[in-house]
């Protein structure tokens, strides 16, 4: 075999290899723009080459079925949407997908656009205009959630038939459908049609956090892997990453489409009592807000490891997650540590890859000794 032939070969071994290595989908968040000193995060910050597929978060929704756009200064103003589409300059692979929702929107206005045939019609013709202007590579729904929130019973539906026309629009031209979903059980099943949900999707990028937090007035891991023996109820037990997924896949959903979420932060409390930082330990609310985030009770990967790198990390061996405790503060996050459990988890489920909420977070500077993109480095690394 000629050397040209065997350099040939293995080029195309390795280019195999690479493109089996799973999804790695990561948000770029458009108001992190606004944060102060190294907070700071803009598409300039994005390395390409660790992401299959960067979203932008997020545009919104108007009641005639529209897209809005929420910041126009910094979607086109500061030119945010053109410096994240140049990335794929650097890599020719990257895919760039426009989200809509969140948190802040709410459900009210897409159980309303959901339910009215006229109105998800204009919104997918927007959703090609909108896409088809920024030459982007498809489109994302974050609608939390069918159902809950100010929607309505018929949501669980409506939700399946959206999907299915933004998908047969989208899949049309070439472009991919894909959506945010629920990780809580009892948030499932209000929710999703999970059969219906799949087959309407290219992508479900499941939320395997947020399990706890400063809502509730105990101490609670925001994404433990597996379940601890200190949960006593039946939900309890059901609120980790290990429930969640597994329950998508036992409800019809198709492993290979379904992205395990991932957090580059964490969720914090103030504990009631100094001496007593246990799981289900009385809170006072969330704990103090990080420089960065500037929120009570969450914080960023990047402020734990430069601001509270002193403080006694404990590991939790049954949740394979850590948490800090300084006082009567408590930060349960994750890490290198966890986050490689939780990739390998998502391997052994056959899982299509990962999704990362999100990359302002990570230490993106490598302000802490471990260079630029810790967590993301080591989940491109242990992914399949």
């Amino acid at each position: 075999m000629s050397k040209l032939l065997i350099l040939l070969t293995f080029a195309s071994a390795f280019m195999v290899l690479s493109a089996s290595a799973g999804n790695v989908v990561c948000y770029f968040t458009s108001w992190t723009i606004y944060r102060p000193d190294n907070g700071k995060f803009t598409a300039a910050d994005v390395d390409p080459n660790l992401c299959t597929h960067i979203y932008y978060g997020f545009v919104g929704l108007r009641e005639d079925g529209g897209v809005q756009v929420l910041d126009d200064w910094e979607l086109t103003g500061l030119e945010e949407m053109a410096h994240l589409l140049s990335l794929k300059d650097q890599n020719p692979n990257l895919k760039i997908v426009l989200s809509m929702g969140g948190w802040n929107e709410g459900s009210a206005k897409y159980s309303t656009v959901a339910a009215d045939p006229a109105r998800r019609a204009t919104m997918v013709q927007s959703v090609l205009e909108f896409i088809d202007k920024y030459s982007m590579d498809g489109f994302d729904l974050d609608w939390e959630y069918p159902c809950q929130r100010g929607g309505h019973d018929e949501d669980k539906a409506n939700f399946v038939t959206l999907l299915g026309e933004l998908k047969s629009a989208l899949n049309a031209k070439g472009l991919i459908l894909t959506a945010a979903v629920s990780g809580g059980i009892a948030s499932c099943k209000l929710s999703y049609d999970i059969p219906g949900v799949s087959a309407n999707l290219d992508m479900i990028n499941v939320m395997a956090y947020d399990f706890h937090g400063a809502f509730e007035s105990w101490v609670g891991h925001y994404a433990p892997l597996y379940p601890s023996h200190l949960d006593e109820t039946d939900e309890q037990k059901t609120l980790n990453v290990a429930a969640g997924i597994q329950y998508w896949l036992d409800s019809g959903a198709d492993p290979s489409k379904i992205n395990l979420g991932l957090g580059t932060y964490g969720r914090t409390f103030t504990l009631a009592n100094a001496s007593n930082p246990d799981l289900y330990a009385p809170t006072y609310g969330g704990g103090e807000a990080g420089p960065y985030t500037r929120q009570m009770g969450v914080i960023g990967y990047n402020e734990v490891c430069a601001y509270h790198s002193d403080w006694t990390r404990v590991w939790d061996d049954e949740q394979k997650v850590p948490h800090k405790i300084s006082g009567t503060q408590w930060f349960g996050y994750d890490d290198e540590e966890s986050l490689r459990y939780k990739v390998e988890f998502a391997n052994s489920k056959n899982l299509a890859g990962v999704m990362i909420w999100s990359l302002d977070t990570d230490d993106f500077r490598g302000l802490c000794g471990g260079g630029p993109y810790p967590l993301l480095n080591t989940i491109n690394q242990y992914l399949n």
